[in-house]
């Protein structure tokens, strides 16, 4: 297993606080999946109004961790090193559940389909192994 504090992912993904949603990666294969965590905590900036009385992580935000997971696998392959991958699309996409402070939230990407500056991905984000949302992520590397 390969792993990655946020310190690698930060030499990965170009994104930075408070838009950086992995906190850790768990595992992942060059070019072809990652899978890692964010740690949600009472003091994200988005809880402030979503929602005050009952804080809930907005589903983009999740979609967003997904699609930076998936970032970490095709971005560490040496010749996509320096890139971004940016989004091309989002399919079949489905919320399952609600993801709230203290959640572990784990997140898993699988590439599925890569033609060069474009391919796919398979998401699915969980709590405690149930699933509260998946999608087949496109995305083109830039």
């Amino acid at each position: 297993m390969k792993h990655l504090g946020i310190k690698e992912i930060e030499e990965i993904l170009p994104h930075r606080h408070p838009f950086l949603l992995i906190d850790y990666i768990e595992d992942y294969e060059p070019g072809e999946f990652a899978a890692g965590y964010k740690c949600v905590t009472f003091h994200e900036d988005f809880f402030r109004g979503h929602f005050p009385q009952e804080p809930v992580m907005p589903g983009v935000l999740i979609v967003e961790a997904l699609a930076q997971t998936g970032a970490v696998a095709i971005l560490s392959k040496e010749e996509n090193r320096g890139k971004t991958a940016y989004f091309g699309g989002i399919k079949s996409c489905r919320f399952r559940g609600k993801v709230v402070p203290g959640d572990k939230l784990k997140l898993e990407t699988k590439i599925i389909k890569c033609k060069g500056p474009v391919g796919v991905g398979h998401a699915v984000a969980s709590v405690d192994g149930k699933v509260v949302a998946d999608a087949e992520l496109t995305f083109m590397i830039g």
